[in-house]
């Protein structure tokens, strides 16, 4: 068997674009992956042009041998549009190599350890009062995990953002949310990267202990040296990795305690390939997994095997509750669906996904951007 054709699709699928591979063969087997970097999709579609020139006539099969060739094929080694592109062509493989055999993904992985993948849902509604009656809503639901955003007082400027003014409201009403649902529930934040460390610590201190099971992302990932710092002046459990693209990026996290949840984004560390070396690094240090998954049914199929092939694991993100992520059936004709707060792990062969490519075809590219937050001074600040 040899790779005929790579076909990167990028097209606006749902509020974002999506950056789709279709890696097709000359017995007719075929494969779809997904990459990350939402907003730089022509980067990436740049880099999977790249890899097809030699990955076309090579045989399927040798995912990891392709994987070291993609890698270190070039002088300039990873960069997360580099990883990004293997992501989905490694992803892509692992769907084409599992169909050929007739068995899950998983099953090329080792096999499952469960049969449902456990998730963890987002409260969209902003903080105060109102959060408080939507988490009720969702622990109603069946819903055991959840994870909420951070508030502001945007003062009528949708991107504004001042650090300062949202660590004091958003510690306040979560304090209020966690004396409201009592201690059953996990609760969690996503700080997406927002804070310095001195913010980051006064919003973690502003709360007793035990109010929050886990924060995400408070701080920038470049500086393992930061997050150290930061260990020292909370107790709070850590939940980082989702910009990483590299076992290399992870190294000092796992190996100094630094990360408690390891958040593998599978579409931009490098595929299975990457991701199943990270989570058994993360196992023999007793952290546990909790992918990234902003993305498609592609993405969420790709976190399922990893999760059932995956001893040490916590939660899946999960979209579909959320208005706007419910994927057209008629672009993804088979996708995950949820059953109550679980994903069923399935047995069909591949990943389980197909996409509707003539479809696609009469769908558009868009330009996207994120929110290019500015402070009440004038100066940039993250997303």
């Amino acid at each position: 068997m040899k790779i005929t054709d790579i076909k990167p699709i990028p097209v606006w699928v749902g509020r974002r674009n999506q950056m789709l591979v279709k890696i097709e063969t000359d017995e007719g087997i075929y494969g779809w992956g997904e990459s990350g970097l939402s907003s730089r999709e022509l980067a990436v579609q740049g880099a999977i042009n790249h890899y097809r020139e030699f990955l076309i006539g090579r045989d399927p099969m040798h995912i990891g041998a392709l994987w070291q060739e993609m890698y270190r094929g070039q002088y300039f080694e990873g960069g997360r549009v580099i990883t990004a592109a293997m992501s989905a062509i490694d992803i892509a493989l692992h769907d084409l190599n599992a169909r050929r055999l007739g068995v899950p993904v998983y099953q090329i992985l080792g096999g499952k350890h469960r049969d449902y993948v456990p998730c963890f849902v987002t409260s969209l509604v902003n903080p105060g009062e109102a959060i408080i009656e939507d988490v009720k809503r969702l622990i109603r639901d069946g819903w055991k995990v959840i994870r909420t955003g951070i508030g502001h007082p945007k003062e009528n400027n949708p991107v504004l953002f001042e650090p300062r003014a949202s660590i004091a409201l958003t510690s306040e009403s979560l304090l209020e949310l966690r004396q409201a649902v009592g201690r059953e529930p996990v609760l969690g934040i996503d700080y997406h990267h927002r804070l310095s460390v001195a913010e980051a610590a006064s919003f973690c201190n502003s709360m007793p202990s035990g109010t929050l099971d886990f924060i995400e992302e408070p701080i920038r990932d470049e500086s393992p040296e930061a997050y150290e710092s930061l260990r020292t002046m909370t107790d709070i459990p850590f939940a980082i990795g989702e910009e990483m693209a590299s076992k290399w990026q992870y190294m000092p996290y796992i190996e100094r305690g630094l990360t408690q949840f390891a958040r593998v984004d599978i579409c931009n560390i490098g595929g299975f390939t990457e991701a199943m070396k990270i989570a058994g690094w993360c196992e023999a240090h007793y952290i546990d997994l909790m992918p990234h998954n902003p993305l498609g049914p592609v993405s969420t199929a790709a976190c399922i095997h990893l999760g059932a092939a995956s001893p040490n694991f916590a939660w899946l993100e999960e979209r579909s509750p959320e208005p706007g992520f419910n994927f057209s059936i008629d672009l993804f004709p088979q996708q995950p669906r949820l059953e109550g707060v679980w994903h069923p792990v399935p047995d069909d062969p591949g990943l389980g996904v197909e996409f509707n490519e003539e479809l696609a075809q009469h769908q558009t590219f868009e330009f996207w951007e994120a929110p290019h937050l500015r402070r009440l001074d004038g100066s940039h600040t993250n997303w």
